[in-house]
């Protein structure tokens, strides 16, 4: 089976000699395409720090992390963007979605960035909205929704760019199965 992700011996701290604190130490582990991989601890154990580690937005201290084989610690800060936009989903707890733009426009954004031709989004979009159950309400705005389906929204933007890896922080405003967004 083909590994998507692999980490190893993953170090983050923060600070300086007296000041140093370790946010993560020592993460070791394998994900393979396909796996659903749950990363559980206490509050404050380093779990968004680890999720933001594998995502580019912040750097390890130490070890290294692995996608398709690829060490993206040593890649530039251009290569990172690109890497984000091409590879990765992100479903964030607090949805991250723009409240100036409708759900379809939150979704659309994904596949804008992707560079996505014009004529597919329309499609592309409808096709997960109905999937996710909110195919009725992407003319609202975020703010004219439930909570729940804000998270369904972040869900459809996130998977709508069909990327190799989705990472989901605290994603619980909405359970979505692996049936329910395969495309």
């Amino acid at each position: 089976m083909q590994r998507t992700l692999q980490l190893k011996s993953v170090k983050k701290e923060y600070g300086r000699n007296d000041n140093k604190v370790t946010a993560v130490n020592d993460v070791t582990f394998d994900i393979h395409k396909g796996e659903f991989t749950a990363i559980m601890g206490a509050s404050g154990s380093g779990k968004s720090t680890l999720l933001n580690l594998i995502a580019t937005i912040d750097t390890v201290t130490g070890g290294c992390i692995l996608i398709n084989e690829h060490d993206i610690a040593g890649i530039s800060e251009s290569e990172m963007a690109d890497f984000r936009r091409d590879y990765l989903g992100f479903i964030f707890q607090d949805y991250n979605l723009l409240d100036t733009l409708t759900l379809r426009e939150n979704i659309a954004l994904a596949l804008v960035i992707k560079k996505t031709e014009k004529d597919d989004i329309d499609t592309m979009i409808d096709k997960v909205a109905k999937k996710l159950g909110i195919h009725e309400i992407l003319e609202k705005y975020p703010y004219e929704v439930s909570g729940g389906q804000r998270q369904r929204c972040a869900c459809a933007r996130a998977v709508v760019v069909e990327p190799q890896l989705i990472l989901a922080d605290e994603p619980t405003g909405a359970l979505v199965s692996r049936d329910t967004v395969k495309m």
